[in-house]
């Protein structure tokens, strides 16, 4: 063979096992983030859907769903730790160029993790998920034979009538908005036109909800972190404190062993037996920070406040920042970065320090968006219960956790939290280059930020100060008008 056919073959060879390689990475990363999640949600699952004491058939499609759920939810990790390694990657290659043991490590593991997430992420919202909560509520079409692929059968014919449902609504939606008049004639190019389309709602869905839940996430992450940790001892005698809720909680018991309830009161045995509850609760809390050291008391809490002040007032100033960006310089907006190599120039003006920094921020307003998320009105009633969750709860925690950490890479990007641009698919959004919708959009979370954290640090100074001084002992003021009704 001539030396130019050899050098080809040598070549293609190393790309062969390049790609075989990555393979095997990208296999080994998603097989630990599936394990981790099957251990969460194993956590959370309720087991009497999974017994087979009942019914074996429901038992084992309850199963596959559940292995539905978990694959959707480690297609959400990944998202998550997605614009992290991408970033840390970029400034360990940039380090270590020509570094034997990180040769595994570029561009081009980089691009494929990219657009696996993308595909994968997508494949769960339109296909999996919407297929595991059908598949656990069908029983079969009328006289089929039972079993578990005559539920297959409608879970499949129910998912087809609705993948045409959602086509032809992006379709008319497609027409509708776009300029092109071939889009409204005819549905050739559903893989180049619709469903980029499709996935572009959706993201901008993603990132919409993300807009909504952060800064409100924000602001509660103060209250989350002040039950967690043992708050300051301020003008205040925890010892009285404590002394006098176990009186109360004896003469409670005391009243509920003696069965008779004071009349004057109007309280049963059972208001009583919740008061003993709330009691032993208050009691409960008094030990742990009585027992908690000067250390964690003085030095943890007001570290840990300071630390989430710091994370928080740093976001907002950094989309500040990029609002003036945007009105100066048009680089600043969020475009996919498709040619430029990895390990090429820092994505920070502060270095490392400041590549560091974007990956806290990320996880940090990724925290916050879900505390945000469970903690408002709306989706309360999705926060799971230790084994008490039931699969169609398993399945809605799973489609909104993917939903936000989807828009996750965007949703950074969109706020200019780092410079790392986007890779693969996720830079192809219609709505990416519309300049009024990322102004509004930086402003709008800036805004919000802001309201939603002076609010809650305004109501939290002023609890405190009312508690520290004893105000909320002062008794509550008595109407004048006496109730109706006889005497006791």
């Amino acid at each position: 063979m001539a030396p130019v056919e050899l050098d080809a073959l040598a070549v293609r060879e190393q790309l062969f096992h390049e790609r075989v390689r990555e393979c095997l990475i990208c296999a080994l990363l998603f097989a630990s983030l599936y394990i981790l999640c099957h251990f969460v949600i194993r956590h959370f699952k309720k087991q009497t859907d999974f017994a087979a004491v009942h019914d074996d058939e429901d038992a084992a499609v309850n199963r596959i769903a559940l292995g539905l759920c978990t694959f959707t939810l480690a297609v959400a990790l990944g998202a998550v730790l997605l614009l992290p390694f991408s970033i840390i990657s970029n400034e360990v290659l940039l380090s270590f160029p020509h570094n034997y043991y990180i040769q595994w490590l570029n561009g081009s593991l980089i691009h494929g993790l990219w657009n696996l997430v993308f595909l994968f992420s997508n494949l769960s919202l339109v296909f999996l998920m919407p297929f595991a909560y059908f598949f656990t509520e069908s029983e079969g079409f009328a006289g089929s034979k039972k079993g578990i692929m005559a539920r297959v059968y409608e879970t499949s014919v129910v998912l087809l009538l609705l993948t045409l449902l959602v086509l032809g609504m992006v379709w008319v939606a497609s027409a509708i908005t776009g300029n092109d008049a071939v889009s409204r004639q005819s549905l050739y190019d559903l893989w180049e036109c619709y469903l980029p389309y499709l996935y572009s709602c959706i993201s901008l869905f993603g990132v919409l909800l993300l807009l909504l839940c952060t800064p409100f996430g924000l602001s509660t992450m103060f209250t989350v972190t002040g039950k967690l940790l043992v708050k300051p001892r301020l003008l205040e005698d925890l010892d009285e404190q404590l002394s006098c809720t176990r009186f109360e909680e004896a003469a409670v018991s005391r009243r509920i062993t003696s069965g008779k309830a004071s009349c004057w009161l109007n309280l049963n045995t059972a208001l009583l037996r919740e008061q003993l509850l709330s009691i032993r609760s208050k009691r409960k809390k008094l030990e742990l920070r009585h027992r908690a050291s000067p250390w964690q008391r003085n030095v943890g809490y007001p570290l840990a406040m300071l630390g989430l002040l710091a994370l928080t007032g740093i976001s907002v100033l950094i989309v500040c920042f990029h609002v003036l960006e945007l009105l100066l310089d048009d680089a600043a907006m969020p475009r996919g970065m498709q040619d430029t190599a990895l390990g090429q120039v820092s994505f920070s003006i502060l270095g490392s320090f400041g590549a560091a920094l974007q990956v806290v921020l990320i996880f940090y307003l990724m925290l916050s968006s879900v505390v945000g998320f469970y903690s408002s009105p709306l989706f309360t009633r999705l926060l799971p219960e230790r084994q008490d969750t039931p699969l169609t709860k398993i399945i809605g925690n799973c489609v909104s956790l993917l939903v936000l950490s989807s828009a996750l890479p965007v949703f950074s990007r969109t706020l200019g939290i780092t410079r790392f641009d986007l890779l693969g698919d996720f830079g192809r959004f219609n709505w990416l280059g519309n300049f009024y919708i990322v102004f509004i959009y930086n402003m709008g979370f800036a805004a919000l930020t802001t309201l939603c954290l002076v609010k809650r640090v305004t109501w939290a100074v002023q609890e405190e100060l009312i508690r520290a001084f004893g105000l909320h002992k002062l008794p509550l003021p008595v109407p004048r008008s006496r109730p109706q009704g006889g005497r006791c």
